[in-house]
């Protein structure tokens, strides 16, 4: 069972902890419900751009301090973006785990964004762009955000483009906090050894004075979609393809459904039907899988290969084969238990990592108001019918519903 606790504050903040007396380490951090989605054109990388100059100097540290901080006691500082999240967190020895949410906090809050540092870190971003490029197995996934969801936020590059990167100046920063911080839409979530009275304490050292930011922060929904077929040259050696579409919001009743058929589709295991079908059966491909991202008020589905032009064809008519099997073809009972068990087992192994519980304590809390225990979800898991999941596989995977998104060598 999930066993843990949480205090909000007068200003907004939620502090969440959960005590593993068994760990040495210590995991916590800032998840923030901000994303690239909430920039507006002219901020396009912002929010990326943000989690870089976090670390570039506070309002009584340099950016060498802020490095050494944790490093110096073995301890790891990192950041991440997303479409609608942001994430500030650490791991290090629990004996020093007020250095790290001190530290943590005062990047998140007190950042000053140095003018000289926005121009050296305005550099780095655009070689991580130019990394990207250089690699098709991520720059399609970017790209196929912008088939399927077009000119609205949730198409656009995490990393913004060249030209919005190279024009961004220090007020651009303060204005996009000023416009998307708000205290009641962010979460501290820690996991350690340490007592959840231990862990308060400094919560209320370091969280308790920070000023309350409120106020309707609203969203733009997406809508009108549109299914496209785009296929791009590229100076590459294999073909790559993204297969997908819009699917189901985070709130929605089929979200872990649809999870779980996406796991029978193409999970992580080796026995998923597109491995079998497409690796081990033919050898068309290295890997194979499918996704699926909720959002807010939508969700994107997705099926990633890359193989020999030669064979993208036939490859590609594979996977719509496997997709138009689970439409037509309801799973047996037999199959429905594999698939259950398989699911509610990775669901298991996944809360061995600290780490990553203490992630899905933040963004469970930030999406839904609270964490629910392994028990409930298996026993959604355990609900879950044959018809069930062909309704929802006759919904999304209906071959006219699918953006398809190629890259494929040129020359050849």
């Amino acid at each position: 069972m999930l066993d843990y606790h949480i205090h909000e504050y007068p200003n907004g903040i939620r502090l969440l902890h959960k005590q593993v007396p068994h760990t040495k380490i210590a995991h916590c951090g800032f998840l923030l419900d901000i994303g690239s989605r909430d920039e507006r054109p002219e901020q396009y990388g912002l929010a990326h751009f943000w989690e870089h100059m976090a670390f570039k100097g506070t309002e009584k540290r340099r950016s060498i301090h802020i490095l050494n901080r944790l490093e110096s006691v073995g301890g790891e500082l990192n950041a991440y973006t997303t479409k609608e999240k942001i994430c500030f967190y650490a791991s290090l020895l629990s004996t020093h785990f007020e250095r790290a949410f001190e530290l943590l906090t005062d990047l998140t809050f007190h950042s000053v964004f140095p003018t000289k540092e926005i121009e050296k870190e305005r550099g780095v971003i655009l070689e991580e762009m130019s990394m990207y490029v250089d690699a098709p197995e991520d720059a399609i996934i970017d790209d196929f955000d912008a088939v399927v969801f077009g000119q609205h936020a949730l198409g656009h590059n995490i990393l913004g483009t060249r030209e919005s990167v190279s024009g961004f100046q220090q007020a651009d920063f303060f204005q996009f906090l000023k416009e998307n911080l708000r205290t009641d839409q962010l979460v501290f979530s820690s996991v350690s050894n340490l007592a959840f009275a231990q862990v308060k304490r400094l919560a209320d050292k370091y969280l308790a004075p920070l000023p309350a930011q409120l106020g309707a922060r609203p969203r733009e929904a997406f809508g009108d979609y549109q299914a496209k077929q785009q296929t791009e040259k590229r100076p590459i050696t294999q073909a790559h393809s993204l297969i997908g579409c819009p699917a189901y919001a985070l709130q929605h009743a089929n979200r872990l459904p649809f999870f779980m058929l996406t796991n029978i589709l193409g999970g992580p295991g080796m026995n998923s039907r597109l491995n079998l079908a497409v690796r081990e059966k033919y050898g068309f491909v290295y890997s194979i899988d499918a996704n699926y991202a909720p959002y807010t008020d939508t969700g994107l589905f997705g099926i990633y290969f890359a193989t020999e032009k030669a064979r993208l064809e036939r490859t590609t008519q594979l996977v719509l084969k496997e997709l138009r099997l689970l439409r037509e073809k309801p799973l047996t009972t037999s199959q429905l238990h594999i698939a259950k068990e398989q699911l509610m087992g990775q669901l298991a192994m996944s809360e061995e990592s600290n780490g990553g519980m203490m992630q899905v304590l933040g963004k469970n809390t930030l999406d839904f108001g609270r964490v629910e225990s392994l028990n409930e979800i298996f026993d959604q898991i355990r609900a879950v019918s044959a018809p069930q999941l062909q309704e929802l596989a006759h919904e999304i995977f209906a071959e006219d519903r699918l953006s398809t998104l190629q890259y494929v060598p040129e020359g050849r």
